[in-house]
């Protein structure tokens, strides 16, 4: 089977859609060898190349050609032109594009990826070809593509009940945990970490407020540096608060760390952190690469993910693995992905989000048993298994377009 995939969403900050492209190309290649599976990896861009990690990528094929990407993606968005076998000069069986727009084929079966639906629903929350092209496309690329992967059952619901795709054509691959064994503890001084591109689906602004009006009650107390121990996230020790919980002990509140890209939306999310009350209590320390991430896991005591709307969730899942306990909002995949594993809030009650914040890092056992079921969770989502189930799709594909 020859397979072309569009590699172009991890060429740069792998986040997101670009994490899942190379994490599910890397587990196909795992997979299957190259006698059944002949798997391309398609770059354009003007800038940036493919880079390989050592390993992940090996027994790939790689086609890199020095394209604008927006003037690519306007001819493939509104023409369907050039064909893939005019770029790679090669034949393919499949072509899979890793956002929900076909990449044309002369005679491949066409696979495309929607991760999520957003864009439909908060076209403002979008910008250049996204907001140009996907609300105005998408549905007519994914019912004419051969198949649709997405990520879980809350997506695959939306595919078909707002772009009136057919159930038989889509396959719910999730993205598999991470090989990251789970610490031994939680670091008692640790942060409450944000993971995410920092832009308006994402709710900072809902975050910020829960942390503010955790901010308000305590009585306010001051930690001493612990000698010779630096952070994941930096050295600096700020000035914490602490409370009384319902058993009479006293808790810090730990800093709020927001790691993710920062778009234009975030501006005034990012000048409200300068100042007070959040001055000194919250941090943003921008993209965190893939190598990492782990760490920066390893020194949270929580996960806060107060998202209106995810497809998946992937930050959550990555939290899970490790054992650190996720406070989520209720919307989206999320409930389908955290279940059990932490307390799910509706994302536009930022009292309700502190008071879960709040009750994860002050009741002790409460925060156990949600690492607990988090880390049993993790362990139900596997890269190999959604090598095989994508592989599986292919071949539904390729018999699809055969009866075109």
């Amino acid at each position: 089977m020859r397979v072309l995939v569009d590699y172009r969403p991890a060429l740069r900050r792998r986040s997101g859609a670009g994490e899942y492209t190379h994490q599910l190309v890397a587990a196909l290649l795992g997979a299957f060898d190259p006698g059944r599976l002949d798997l391309t990896l398609f770059s354009s861009s003007w800038k940036d190349r493919v880079r390989l990690e050592i390993g992940e990528l090996t027994g790939g094929k790689i086609v890199d050609r020095r394209v604008p990407v927006r003037l690519l993606n306007l001819a493939w968005h509104r023409l369907g032109w050039p064909p893939a076998e005019t770029l790679t000069r090669a034949p393919f069986d499949v072509t899979h594009s890793m956002h929900p727009l076909i990449l044309p084929s002369r005679s491949a079966a066409h696979v495309v990826t929607i991760h999520d639906l957003d864009f439909l629903a908060h076209p403002e929350r979008t910008s250049a070809e996204i907001r140009r092209d996907y609300p105005a496309l998408a549905g007519e690329h994914a019912n004419r593509a051969d198949a649709v992967v997405v990520p879980s059952q809350f997506t695959a619901r939306e595919v078909i009940e707002r772009l009136g795709v057919r159930s038989d054509k889509i396959a719910v691959c999730p993205p598999g945990a991470p090989l990251w064994a789970p610490r031994t503890s939680a670091p008692a001084d640790g942060y409450v970490l944000f993971f995410g591109t920092l832009e308006p689906r994402k709710n900072i602004a809902a975050l910020l407020e829960a942390w503010e009006i955790s901010l308000q009650s305590p009585v306010p107390s001051r930690q001493s540096p612990v000698p010779g121990r630096q952070s994941p996230v930096g050295s600096r020790q700020p000035a914490v608060a602490r409370w009384e919980s319902g058993t009479g002990s006293r808790h810090a509140i730990p800093e709020l760390v927001l790691a993710g890209r920062a778009t234009s939306a975030a501006t005034p999310w990012l000048e409200r952190i300068a100042k007070p009350p959040l001055a000194g209590t919250v941090r943003h320390i921008g993209y965190v690469a893939p190598p990492k991430r782990r760490e920066h896991y390893e020194g949270a005591r929580l996960l806060v993910l107060p998202s209106f709307n995810e497809g998946f969730g992937l930050p959550a899942l990555e939290a899970m693995t490790i054992g650190v306990p996720v406070v989520a909002a209720n919307r989206g995949a999320l409930p389908e992905l955290v279940g059990d594993a932490g307390p799910l809030v509706d994302p536009a009650d930022p009292v309700a989000l502190a008071a879960a914040i709040t009750r994860v890092l002050t009741d002790d056992e409460y925060a156990a048993a949600c690492t607990a079921r988090g880390i049993a969770r993790a362990r139900c989502f596997q890269w190999k298994a959604t090598a095989h189930r994508v592989y599986e799709l292919y071949d539904d594909a390729i018999e699809r377009a055969r009866r075109r």
